[in-house]
């Protein structure tokens, strides 16, 4: 499913942000990526959600190679990889609804469509209710799983989390984790970059570990 091979990625003004990365997640896996700020953590997930691309090496994604994707097949690759952030993203002068029917708007999916797959993705998060609400009604956890319906509702077989419960208490990060076991059941592929290393610990999933741009952990689920 996602494939490191020998992969670089150097930037002009800071030196190697990732140097001779080599690891391979399968379909369905649910890995935690660690590693203190500045490890390189974001740019990875950057590289798989085709926000940038690498200096060497190659990334793959089923098969695919990121590195030489043509131009026009980048909007298709994005649409198959649900991508959740630490600060939300969310627009305050929208309702949930509205917040997490935009990436079916943008592709031009019909509206009778997109009600029910809107519904259906805030039905997993437990946010049915609310749609009608506008961010700022929310609590910081909430917000957080309105991040992640938004992410899911175009059904992407791969989430990508970056840093999703840095800004959460331990019961709401734990729960949000937990939310990411369930996807993980129905063979949604889940890579969190994450600095709990408590949790991390006790959900005893597979982790990879960067330190100054390097892979230098590799551990097994128990």
């Amino acid at each position: 499913m996602i494939r490191f091979q020998n992969v670089f990625k150097r930037y002009p003004e800071r030196g190697e942000a990732l140097s001779a990365i080599d690891f391979e997640i399968q379909t369905g896996e649910m890995v935690f990526l660690t590693g203190h700020s500045g490890a390189g953590k974001s740019t990875l997930l950057r590289l798989i959600g085709l926000l940038e691309r690498p200096s060497r090496g190659q990334v793959l994604v089923n098969g695919r190679n990121l590195g030489t994707l043509p131009r026009r097949e980048i909007p298709y690759h994005r649409r198959q990889v649900g991508m959740i952030f630490q600060d939300h993203r969310l627009l305050p002068d929208r309702t949930i609804f509205d917040n997490v029917a935009l990436p079916l708007v943008v592709t031009g999916v019909h509206p009778r469509e997109i009600g029910r797959r809107v519904r259906a993705a805030l039905d997993q998060v437990g946010l049915l209710k609310r749609e009608q609400a506008t961010p700022m009604a929310l609590s910081g956890g909430e917000q957080q799983r309105v991040g992640i319906a938004r992410a899911l509702v175009g059904r992407p077989p791969v989430l990508l989390a970056d840093e999703p419960t840095g800004n959460l208490d331990p019961d709401l990060s734990r729960e949000i984790f937990e939310l990411f076991e369930r996807f993980k059941y129905v063979g949604v592929t889940l890579l969190i970059a994450t600095h709990d290393f408590g949790l991390v610990n006790d959900l005893r999933h597979r982790t990879l570990t960067l330190d100054a741009g390097r892979l230098v952990g590799d551990t097994g689920a128990w």
